[in-house]
């Protein structure tokens, strides 16, 4: 065959590869959900019923309709971790609120220790919109068990994808209905629960304590399952992740034959630029730029507060692929272009 053709074959692929697919997004207000589907394939949804504690996307797969994340609580698959059932998905809160704990609540906190948790109730779809971007904005309350509302949450999701990358670009705005202070803890604000493949292997098992004291124990691994790893914009790598700074981080691994990989993109007008990464080998990945003080051993402390009428704006993007995984080049280069949106 003629080289010019081979090289032009080759172009064109490439070419087909990066081409945006259209984005569909689907709004069911009766099912109190929103599905997303890209390329005409099932991407994710957004999860706002009444016995959730928070709003979610779950599940969340790659271009390839491979599920990265965890499926327990809401769904069950064989050798899945069942630790911390307050992790679903993709979330956003925090650990203490005024006091209160959105991050832990879930359904197997006792109704009697109810009161020290918080909820945040999504009251309204604001918009939905299908093209080569995908677009949902939802209104939420952050409230206490009487409905004494602490923050207003408006958020918006932007969708987009190509044959073998997915993006959400999160921004989410609080708006304080009270004087409210985000007194530091370790557990925020964004969070990923990943799937067993993308865990960190290991046979120990581990413990972790709340600022309630309540113990979780997070069983080792019994199977060949598990092969992740973390890649900091700092070049940190594995468990050492955890507590750095970093303008982006990413979990890598392979889930079945397929090579995937989970990025979640820190933005410079965030608080606290860079973020801390919250990233535990088993599973748990997130961005929390206010817990400062156990991510420094207590050599300095964030409490960040808003006056009555005050807001603050978070953005985040989570980039998604399948078939290979981006280089450092490739994550700096990709996190300059959200810096400049």
């Amino acid at each position: 065959m003629n080289s010019k053709l081979i090289t032009l074959g080759i172009m064109l692929l490439v070419s087909s590869m990066a081409f945006a697919q259209n984005v569909t997004v689907t709004p069911s207000a009766n099912n109190k959900k929103v599905d997303i589907a890209i390329g005409g394939k099932p991407f994710t949804s957004f999860l706002y019923p009444d016995n959730l504690e928070k709003p979610v996307l779950y599940p969340i797969r790659d271009a390839a309709g491979t599920v990265v994340t965890r499926s327990f609580p809401l769904d069950k698959r064989d050798g899945d971790p069942t630790d911390h059932p307050h992790h679903i998905g993709l979330w956003f809160n925090y650990e203490n609120v005024n006091g209160l704990d959105f991050w832990n609540n879930s359904y197997a906190i006792p109704a009697a220790k109810k009161s020290g948790y918080g909820w945040i109730k999504t009251d309204k779809v604001l918009e939905t919109k299908s093209g080569k971007t995908g677009l949902l904005a939802y209104h939420a309350n952050w409230t206490n068990q009487a409905n004494d509302v602490l923050l207003e949450e408006t958020t918006q999701f932007e969708f987009s994808g190509t044959a073998n990358q997915r993006i959400i670009d999160r921004t989410t705005t609080l708006k304080a209905n009270t004087d409210v202070k985000f007194n530091d803890a370790k557990d925020g604000m964004l969070g990923l629960r990943l799937a067993h493949e993308l865990q960190i292997p290991t046979k120990e098992d581990q413990k972790f304590t709340d600022d309630k004291g309540i113990v979780t124990v997070v069983k080792g691994g019994t199977d060949n399952l598990a092969n992740g790893n973390y890649l900091t914009s700092a070049g940190k790598t594995g468990d050492d992740a955890w507590s750095t700074r970093g303008v982006w981080c990413k979990v890598y691994g392979k889930i079945g034959a397929d090579s995937v990989s989970v990025a979640i993109i820190d933005h410079p007008k965030n608080p606290n630029y860079p973020t801390f990464w919250h990233a535990r080998g088993y599973g748990l990945f997130a961005a929390n730029p206010l817990g400062e003080k156990i991510f420094t051993n207590g050599k300095s402390e964030k409490n960040f507060m808003l006056k009555k009428g005050e807001s603050v704006t978070f953005k985040y993007r989570i980039v998604i692929n399948n078939s290979s995984t981006p280089s450092a080049g490739q994550l700096n280069k990709e996190a300059t272009e959200f810096a400049k949106k």
